[in-house]
C-alpha cells in the first residue's frame, strides 16, 4: 500500500532524462563565400599594386637617374660621373645603365665617366647596346674602367666602351676575360626516351623548334646556330681589336678561348692597364682633365617591382630551375660566364 500525501503538498515532477548533445552544424554557406570573396579581393590587390609599380616605373623614366655623392668636394661643381654596371646584363637593367649614360654625356658639369664593372656578362644584343652608347659618350668625356670583382665575358665587352685613349683598371682580385659566347641549351633526349616523352610540336618551318631539348640537334640546325654564334664571337674579337691598341686579331683569338684571367694574367695579356682600386682610377680622371676639385657623383634608380621580384627568384633556386626547363627552347645568345650557373632573372 502506499502511504499517504500529506495534504496541499504538490505532486514532485518526475527527474528529466539527460538529453544527447546536439550535433554540430555545418559551418553556413555564407562562411565559404566570404573566404572566396577575400582570396579575391587580395589577388585584386596583389595585381593592382603590380599595374601601380610598372605605371610608376614606366612614367619615371623620362626624369633620368638621380645622383648620390659618393667622393671629393661636395661644393664642387665640376663632377666625375660613376656609371655602374652591376650584375647580369639584361632588362630592366640595361634601360637603366643607358639612362644614366645619356645622363653623364649632355650633362655639362660632367667632365669625366667612371665606368665601375662587376659583372659576369649577359645577353649579346644588351651588351652591344650599352658599347654603342659609351662610344658616343667617350667622344665628348674620358673614360676609365674600374674592374671590381668580376668583369668576364659581357662585362670585358662594354668595358671597350672606354676606347683606346680609355685605361683600364682592375682590383688584385679581379677575373676577367671569358671572351666568348654561349646558347644556353638542356639536353634531355635520352631522359625522354627512359620516360616515354615524344617531341611532337606542330611547327611552319623546319628550323622553328631548332633547341627543343626532348631531342639532338640535326647537322642542319648545328650548321646555323654555328653560324649565329660565330657572328657574335668575331664582333666580339674585332671590338677588343679596335679598343685594345696593343693587341691585334690572333692575340685577341689566342686569349678568346672563354677562360678567366686572373687580374695579374689579364695585364700580361694586355686585356687590361693597370691593378688598382677606384680611387686610383679616380685620380687618373682628374690627370686626364686636369681637375683639382671635383664631386664624385653616382647614379642610382629606385628599386622597381622588378628589383623585388628578380630578388625573390633568386631566393627560390627551385622555382628558377622549373621556369629555366620551360624556357630552355628559347634562344638567347650571351656574352656570359656560363660555370657561374643559372642566369639571373632567365631561369
Amino acid at each position: 500500500m502506499e502511504e499517504p500525501k500529506p495534504a496541499g503538498e504538490p505532486p514532485q515532477p518526475a527527474p528529466e532524462k539527460p538529453r544527447p548533445p546536439k550535433p554540430c552544424p555545418p559551418p553556413p554557406r555564407r562562411s565559404w563565400i566570404a573566404r572566396i570573396l577575400f582570396i579575391l579581393l587580395l589577388i585584386s590587390f596583389l595585381f593592382n599594386l603590380s599595374f601601380y609599380a610598372m605605371y610608376q616605373e614606366f612614367f619615371s623614366t623620362g626624369g633620368g637617374p638621380t645622383e648620390q655623392f659618393d667622393s671629393g668636394d661636395a661644393e664642387a661643381e665640376q663632377k666625375i660621373a660613376i656609371v655602374s654596371i652591376t650584375g647580369t646584363i639584361m632588362p630592366p637593367f640595361t634601360e637603366r645603365i643607358i639612362r644614366s649614360i645619356e645622363q653623364a654625356t649632355k650633362d655639362d658639369q660632367v667632365k669625366a665617366v667612371l665606368l665601375e664593372i662587376d659583372s659576369p656578362g649577359g645577353l649579346v644584343a644588351d651588351s652591344h647596346q650599352i658599347y654603342h652608347r659609351l662610344v658616343a659618350l667617350r667622344e665628348k668625356k674620358p673614360i676609365v674602367v674600374y674592374m671590381k670583382r668580376m668583369a668576364a665575358s659581357g662585362g670585358y665587352y662594354v668595358a671597350m666602351g672606354a676606347g683606346t685613349e680609355g685605361i683600364i683598371f682592375a682590383e688584385p682580385t679581379t677575373w676577367t676575360g671569358s671572351l666568348g659566347v654561349i646558347i644556353p641549351r638542356f639536353d634531355m633526349s635520352g631522359l625522354a626516351e627512359k620516360v616515354g616523352i615524344v617531341s611532337d610540336p606542330l611547327k611552319t618551318g623546319e628550323f622553328k623548334d631548332a633547341l627543343n631539348p626532348f631531342r639532338n640537334l640535326s647537322p642542319r640546325e648545328k650548321e646555323i646556330w654555328d653560324h649565329i654564334l660565330d657572328e657574335s664571337y668575331q664582333r666580339f674579337i674585332n671590338i677588343i681589336v679596335e679598343n685594345r691598341k696593343d693587341l691585334d686579331y690572333d692575340q685577341v683569338k689566342k686569349l678568346a678561348t672563354g677562360q678567366i684571367y686572373t687580374a695579374t694574367d689579364a695585364q700580361k695579356n694586355g686585356l687590361i692597364d693597370e691593378i688598382g682600386y677606384q680611387e686610383d682610377a679616380i685620380a687618373q680622371l682628374k690627370k686626364k682633365t686636369g681637375l683639382e676639385k671635383v664631386r664624385v657623383i653616382r647614379y642610382t634608380h629606385p628599386a622597381s617591382l622588378a628589383d623585388i621580384l628578380l630578388s625573390s627568384a633568386q631566393a627560390g633556386q627551385v622555382e628558377n630551375r622549373k621556369q629555366a626547363l620551360l624556357e630552355s627552347t628559347v634562344p638567347r645568345a650571351m656574352y656570359y660566364t656560363s660555370w657561374l650557373g643559372d642566369v639571373p632573372g632567365m631561369q
